[in-house]
């Protein structure tokens, strides 16, 4: 009970709070231009292939590399050196989300492409900058709670939009849901105003020139090229399957023959419960078995996860079943994420994190929105049954990484640049 209680306990602070709130701001615009708007698509009648490509627009969540040395270098004058830059993100989001309303799926796939763009750029940005507040707000024993929390908050997030905003769909028109999913950005402004600062505050980079070369430099000289290259290459693939099914995921459900209500109910209700024991129960295991031995356990239990879908799709429009599953997919992935999180956290220099911290997730993203672009002409091929057993083989190769750069029996962290651990 001792041990339980001291996994519990990190979770209480006021940076918790605020990572909770934060998470939920950085997922709230992931859906709105992915599941969520591919639900919308599906109604409307496009077709199942120009539905998949449709992930390309989340493009900049691969690329938002290219641009976060400037949130490293520069400041804005108000706020700290991550909170500032969060304010005018997130004031931009609330916009681009807004401009949703005038979207019309069935007239103009070009302007809702060009509008889901700028959105999935203010996203990623978004994501730059709370990746690095993160980073530089967590001491190293609170990371695993840090990430746990987040993920929480970005799970709820994402279950609002994919939930939430179905549900209202089938009382509300599509444009007048985006207007009410753009106003739920005021809650990460608030957070912004309201969240602490980092305790310690390195050093911006001297120069931009600096910004863009040392964080490269510093990883590799951190890990070695063959280690360094060992993990950026699982973190490219940890996520593929998973990414593969979450492509698919809402046109699956409604061609199931689930109702947009049906489905919003059941990933707001029963799988929200299930993201939250999660998420915190992921937290807190790697406080205590530590990022190595959970990124094996949770990897694992992610893959496995999809077996649930395939006896979906041949058990067909069963509500028991379709409960069962989306259960086990979100305590998984809450699981999974708050391992890959706690990863990429400890890989971080505090004095590059927004940079690194981006440029390693960018390559979580790679895999979601760029390999798994394919995943409706592979389910058009295949069919629902064999796809999701495909996506189960797809998750396998990250794990064959594992024992390269996180085995088992080592020890359970990576040291953070400047820290004894």
């Amino acid at each position: 009970m001792a041990g339980i209680a001291a996994a519990l306990r990190v979770f209480q602070s006021r940076k918790m709070a605020a990572l909770l709130l934060l998470g939920f701001s950085s997922g709230l615009p992931l859906f709105l231009t992915s599941r969520t708007l591919q639900a919308w698509m599906t109604v409307e009648g496009i077709d199942l292939t120009a539905i998949g490509l449709f992930s390309l627009v989340g493009l900049p969540y691969s690329l938002k590399f290219l641009w976060s040395p400037l949130l490293d270098r520069y400041r804005m004058p108000f706020l700290g050196r991550r909170r500032g830059w969060l304010l005018l993100i997130q004031l931009l989001l609330l916009g681009a989300i807004a401009l949703m309303a005038v979207q019309d799926p069935s007239r103009s796939l070009r302007l809702l492409a060009i509008n889901a763009l700028a959105i999935a750029f203010l996203s990623a940005s978004q994501d730059i900058a709370v990746d690095a507040y993160r980073a530089d707000v967590l001491a190293p024993p609170e990371m695993g709670a840090g990430a746990g929390i987040y993920v929480l908050g970005y799970r709820i997030a994402l279950l609002v939009t994919g939930s939430l905003a179905l549900i209202l769909a089938d009382q509300l028109p599509w444009p007048v849901v985006y207007a009410l999913m753009a106003l739920l950005m005021g809650v990460g402004m608030v957070t912004t105003l309201w969240a602490p600062e980092p305790e310690v505050q390195p050093p911006a980079p001297p120069s931009l020139a600096q910004a863009v070369i040392r964080p490269f430099l510093d990883f590799f000289q951190r890990y070695g090229w063959g280690t360094g290259l060992i993990i950026l290459l699982f973190i490219c693939l940890y996520r593929l399957g998973d990414a593969l099914t979450g492509n698919m995921m809402t046109p699956f459900l409604l061609q199931q023959g689930f109702s947009q209500t049906q489905i919003g109910a059941v990933q707001g209700g029963v799988g929200l419960m299930a993201t939250i024991v999660g998420a915190l129960a992921g937290g807190a295991a790697i406080s205590q078995i530590g990022i190595h031995r959970a990124l094996w356990i949770m990897g694992g239990l992610q893959a496995s996860s999809n077996l649930s879908y395939f006896v979906l799709a041949n058990a067909g429009a069963n509500p028991t079943v379709m409960v069962a599953a989306i259960s086990i997919d979100n305590f998984c992935a809450g699981l999974a994420i708050a391992a890959l999180t706690a990863l990429l956290m400890s890989l971080c220099n505090p004095q590059f994190s927004a940079t690194q911290y981006a440029l390693l997730s960018s390559l979580f993203a790679f895999s979601r929105d760029i390999l798994a672009a394919p995943a409706g002409k592979v389910a058009e091929m295949m069919g629902w049954p064999l796809f999701f057993l495909f996506t189960i083989g797809a998750a396998l190769p990250a794990l064959l990484l594992l024992p390269f750069f996180a085995p088992w029996q080592a020890r359970p962290a990576f040291p953070r640049p400047g820290s004894d651990d």
